[in-house]
């Protein structure tokens, strides 16, 4: 993202705000459907992003990682609307996962991401953080209030999970 674009929404410009979230809406919005499933909620998830990024722009230190530091809010508000609909629940129950014998072939990348969509929520939250986002299990853990082991257990489910969907889809 250029410097002098980042600067200008600090001093609160309308016009770069708008191209700042034309050119990361499409990214933030992918982020918010790794974690949620309703587009309603990744819409809200997405404009409570967009308030925060520009509203806590002055806090950004170094632009270069303005991406990064988007992202980290978006996840973080994703992971919120889990918690305060308590859909962030972690279990290793099996009757928590469904799967769909109807669902079409799959492509390898953009849809692969939408298998996620078949684990639990506390499982998808987790997979996300660690296997896309790149986060610690410690980190996870905090994040989440978790043990460092269920964070760890979780991720082992989730990957056991999505390996009989690919299996199953013969992929």
């Amino acid at each position: 993202m250029e410097r002098e674009l980042l600067m200008e929404c600090q001093r609160n410009d309308r016009n770069a705000q708008r191209k700042v979230y034309e050119k990361m809406a499409g990214k933030l919005y992918s982020v918010c459907k790794r974690y949620l499933k309703n587009d309603e909620d990744i819409e809200e998830v997405l404009a409570d992003s967009f308030y925060k990024i520009f509203t806590k722009m002055s806090q950004l230190q170094n632009p270069e990682i303005f991406e990064a530091w988007a992202r980290k809010i978006a996840v973080n508000e994703c992971l919120q609307k889990l918690r305060k609909t308590k859909e962030l629940h972690i279990s290793l129950e099996e009757e928590h996962v469904i799967y769909d014998s109807t669902m079409e072939h799959i492509s390898f990348e953009k849809d692969i991401l939408n298998l996620l969509n078949f684990l639990p929520e506390g499982c998808r939250a987790i997979f996300n953080l660690f296997a896309i986002e790149g986060y610690p299990h410690k980190e996870i853990a905090v994040m989440l209030s978790i043990s460092e082991g269920t964070s760890k257990s979780q991720l082992n489910f989730a990957r056991k999970k999505l390996q009989e969907l690919l299996i199953n889809q013969n992929i």
